[in-house]
């Protein structure tokens, strides 16, 4: 008798129209729906799941933080390189495969990152691992918008965010968990049985959609960009990095974006002149399309500018472990997860510029809140802020999506969420640095401020100074002249504190100014539905 595999009898089944993953049945494009948010859940999650590890990765190999920085940016780099190229290999080689290649690439680089033994081979692997990203995240959105007609493709990008949403929140908590209590490797371990489920699913569950209409490789546009992205980047995280002592002055800074520009206008050139671009600028010239990525860019440059700057506040001013500043984000991603289905639906029915509106104000005003923070304030006023942020997040992104794809034909589907997605991260990359920088140069002013108001003879610090020196002699048994000492070194690090506290205050209040400006292109963006190529 002969033998049937069991992939066999389930594609066998698969192929009866009733079969709920029968591609012409009601809950096909749900369960397709379901899948792509696993592949998105693991792509975002090692962008934060790392962060919490990085000390104990930095003591296991025995490197500085010099070293140990381009775990992040390794993965940021093949991820930026990768987003604006899978639209085309999607349109070549087909939807379905480059999606579950995706997905095979991330699972095997994470494979790779658990069983490395030393920081390069660490940081290689991780460059695989930001290649699969770089796939799965804009073709996953593509399909997710290509299987849903546009009277219901708020809602499904709603869902979609949710896997988004989930991975933000989680991923700090998740890993702070694993690498307290168990080792550091488990933080990619993780993501291997998942993503081989997610492959099994893919390959089970999804249809394939081949662009007839394929264009040509573009290589020079490919060439270019992989210059550009990584340059620009690398220029962008090293120009305020610990290591580099003249800033953004430096020389080999100075070349880097040098020779990023070069390549960005070879690549802007390269795409209006060949038949065939790997991008098409020319969908910037769709008036939604265009302004939805002014808006994401900005967004981009507050949001994720501004993330980075919550953790440094909590374990460097309020003694914050690693996983109790990673537990704060938990309710931003689970209230942006519950609002976004919900203001999806909302959005498909109604005026989608109002939600967005009402979400970059809640957001605005959720770093306005942060601008007062101090070594004194309360958890629950921290928790407050990151309250609005979620329900800011969840209100604002899902009908921007909607809106930015609206009028985009279906063809140009993978490109249009490629450039897409790598706005958002040039718009992230450019607001940590700049507000790295601007942190920077605020505490140094404020150190300098608040330093030069303590008069050393004045009553007052004689008064503090003789007060401290009684309480070390007493508590902790030291002479004289060392309690002196002590006592100074004491109110110099109170300076230090609150100067640095100041410059974070001054960051939040710059991200909610960024974010504020964000806002104002939404008032351009046309709402009123026209017919949609992808409307079935």
């Amino acid at each position: 008798m002969r033998k049937v595999s069991v992939s066999h009898r389930i594609r066998k089944a698969i192929r009866k129209r009733n079969h709920p993953f029968h591609p012409q049945h009601d809950s096909y494009r749900w369960w397709v729906l379901m899948n792509i948010m696993i592949g998105t859940f693991m792509a975002v999650l090692d962008s934060t799941i790392v962060n919490v590890g990085l000390p104990k990765i930095m003591a296991s190999f025995g490197v500085g933080i010099d070293k140990i920085e381009w775990v992040i940016t390794a993965y940021m780099l093949a991820l930026a390189v990768m987003l604006p190229t899978s639209g085309w290999m999607a349109d070549r080689f087909g939807y379905k495969k480059m999606y579950a290649s995706g997905m095979l690439l991330f699972t095997f680089g994470s494979f790779l990152c658990g069983i490395s033994g030393e920081e390069n081979m660490l940081i290689i692997s991780r460059v695989i691992q930001g290649l699969g990203a770089g796939t799965i995240m804009p073709i996953g959105m593509a399909i997710v918008v290509r299987e849903f007609p546009p009277n219901k493709r708020g809602l499904a990008l709603g869902f979609w965010s949710i896997a988004a949403a989930a991975s933000i929140s989680f991923g700090p908590l998740i890993g702070g968990y694993l690498v307290d209590n168990f080792s550091w490797q488990l933080i990619f371990d993780v993501n291997i049985p998942v993503g081989l489920a997610g492959i099994f699913v893919t390959m089970i569950i999804q249809r394939e959609y081949i662009n007839k209409a394929v264009r040509n490789f573009d290589i020079i546009g490919f060439i270019s960009v992989s210059i550009f992205l990584p340059f620009l980047i690398y220029a962008l995280t090293e120009g305020n990095a610990a290591t580099n002592s003249t800033g953004w002055s430096a020389p080999y800074i100075i070349i880097c974006f040098a020779i990023s520009a070069v390549a960005l206008a070879v690549f802007i050139t390269t795409e209006f002149i060949v038949k065939e671009p790997l991008i098409d600028l020319r969908l910037l010239a769709n008036h939604n399309f265009a302004l939805s990525n002014v808006i994401m860019f900005i967004f981009g440059m507050g949001m994720f500018g501004s993330t980075f700057l919550l953790p440094l506040y909590l374990q460097n001013s309020l003694g914050y472990t690693a996983i109790q500043s990673g537990s704060v984000f938990l309710p931003v991603g689970i209230i942006q997860g519950l609002v976004s289905p919900v203001v999806g639906i909302i959005g498909d029915r109604t005026n989608p510029k109002v939600p967005i509106i009402i979400g970059v104000l809640l957001l605005t005003f959720s770093f306005y809140i942060n601008s007062s923070l101090s070594f004194l304030t309360e958890h629950s006023y921290i928790m407050s802020a990151l309250y609005l942020r979620g329900l800011g997040m969840g209100i604002l992104f899902t009908p921007l999506s909607a809106i930015a794809l609206l009028e985009i034909p279906r063809e140009k589907m993978a490109q249009a969420s490629g450039l897409f997605n790598v706005v958002r991260q040039l718009g992230g990359s450019f607001g940590v640095a700049i507000l790295a920088t601007v942190l920077t140069t605020r505490v140094n002013y404020h150190a300098e401020m608040y330093g030069s108001a303590v008069a050393a003879k004045s009553q007052v610090y004689t008064n503090v100074t003789n007060n401290l020196v009684y309480n070390i002699e007493k508590n902790a048994g030291s002479s004289f002249s060392d309690a002196s000492k002590q006592s100074q070194l004491v109110i110099l690090s109170h300076v230090n504190k609150e100067a640095y506290i100041s410059g974070i205050d001054d960051d939040f209040l710059i991200a909610a100014l960024i974010t504020l400006l964000g806002g104002a292109p939404v008032f351009w963006l046309h709402v009123k539905k026209k017919h949609s190529p992808l409307k079935n």
